[in-house]
């Protein structure tokens, strides 16, 4: 078994960004550029950027210099380029790095070569794949052969999934007693610009739900048995309700989450024998004329998603079929920084020293994780700050290497406390003990 982070320790670059030119690997690799100058590094990281074109990457690190009034990075920082479709090259990048932090997506068609590359030459990932079939498939077929050289293979470390998987841990670190069931509802706010998504994403959608069915297969092949359900069993809400706590109508949250969740609790509670937590999220939509475009929108998506001409135009007409949701140019500036989000979490267990197979819920809590911009700005700073426990936390992450989710490789680490300072904040709204 390879010792944590040996072998990469006398590399050039101890972070490297992967598609930084990309729409949102230009944001990953400010936020590197912004967090390389703070407090805990002062300068002393070593790190570069990756891609195709050699114009186009300078072209990334001329703005943040710009953005940040940091000339000096025109000059300090490295350049490595590498083709997702040259092996030798991903490799080459590979060995000159401790962590890759990967921003070309969709992953299912260009996130395994990378994570292959990784593994082989003794190198951490970290990816903000929000695709299941992607992040269980990597688990399935590189787990093993990471475990054996020592490296983290760490998904889902934007948006999707950061501020879920961590705040389930935060609420039941914060919990007196044994946190069982949670349920978080996720609310985005837009500015007076409105808001758009990058096409990248709704791509990465059309192509998960048009694939379920192997989904279940890799599931299978996986063969992971159900986890126990400890507690008061957490009843699943319609399709479509109306919440109480926000006054206004949720939808079950269609991204990984739940997913990523569950592959945490799983891992705690089959390697550190913790209680296994029972996880369900939403997302708020607003009032009853959102509701209905919703249903309409999401009717034609499912229709369309089934079939390859339909696929072809909802890829290519991506704001005439999500309402102008999502675009191939992406938010602008100004839609980014009037942009925000806030998941709260509504957790409920047993009081230390009552048996939680016995009678109701005795504890309730109330927790949030908000940020700024979630697509981009929050994303960015969630992969960044999990590159940098990697580098710095390395004493307390799991003792051996393998293809984890976030709550899992970072439930002991200091990441919560590292994502405080950088602007997505965890806080615990209220408590109640019967």
């Amino acid at each position: 078994m390879a010792t944590r982070g040996g072998a990469a320790a006398g590399r050039p670059y101890e972070l490297v960004v992967f598609g930084a030119s990309g729409f949102t690997g230009h944001f990953v690799a400010e936020e590197v550029a912004r967090v390389a100058a703070g407090d805990e590094l002062r300068g002393s990281l070593r790190w570069a950027v990756a891609g195709r074109s050699r114009d186009k990457l300078q072209e990334v690190l001329d703005r943040a210099a710009e953005r940040l009034g940091k000339p000096e990075l025109k000059s300090e920082v490295g350049i490595i380029l590498c083709d997702v479709s040259d092996p030798s090259s991903l490799a080459d990048m590979a060995k000159q790095a401790a962590v890759v932090l990967n921003c070309v997506g969709p992953y299912r068609f260009f996130g395994e070569p990378v994570v292959k590359a990784c593994v082989e030459n003794g190198t951490s990932c970290v990816d903000i794949s929000g695709e299941p079939q992607f992040l269980e498939g990597m688990y399935l077929k590189y787990n093993d052969k990471a475990a054996e050289k020592g490296v983290y293979v760490v998904g889902s470390s934007g948006f999707d999934s950061i501020p879920a998987d961590m705040g389930v841990l935060y609420t039941r670190d914060n919990l007196k007693g044994t946190l069982t069931a949670v349920e978080s509802f996720l609310t985005v706010k837009s500015g007076p610009e409105g808001y758009s998504i990058h096409d990248g994403t709704w791509k990465s959608a059309i192509h998960g739900l048009a694939d379920q069915d192997n989904l279940r297969k890799l599931r299978k092949q996986i063969g992971h048995k159900p986890l126990p359900i400890i507690g008061a069993k957490l009843k699943r809400r319609g399709l479509v309700f109306y919440s109480q706590e926000f006054k206004e109508y949720s939808i079950p949250f269609m991204g990984s989450d739940v997913s990523v969740v569950k592959r945490t609790q799983r891992y705690l509670h089959s390697d550190l024998q913790e209680t296994p937590v029972q996880y369900a999220a939403y997302a708020t939509v607003g009032g009853i004329a959102s509701v209905i475009k919703l249903m309409f929108a999401g009717l034609l998506f499912f229709l369309l998603v089934k079939f390859s001409f339909g696929r072809n135009l909802l890829t290519k007409y991506p704001e005439l079929f999500s309402s102008g949701h999502f675009s191939k140019k992406g938010p602008t500036q100004k839609q980014i920084d009037g942009s925000s989000f806030a998941m709260t979490f509504f957790g409920e267990g047993y009081c230390e020293g009552q048996d939680p197979q016995q009678g109701k819920p005795t504890v309730k809590i109330c927790t949030q994780v908000k940020g700024p911009d979630a697509g981009y700005v929050g994303t960015a700073v969630a992969m960044v700050q999990a590159g940098v426990a990697l580098l710095k936390d390395a004493s307390s992450l799991p003792k051996q290497g393998g293809v984890y989710t976030p709550g899992a490789a970072f439930s002991k680490t200091k990441l919560i406390d590292r994502l405080n300072k950088h602007g997505i904040e965890f806080s615990v709204i209220s408590k109640l003990e019967a």
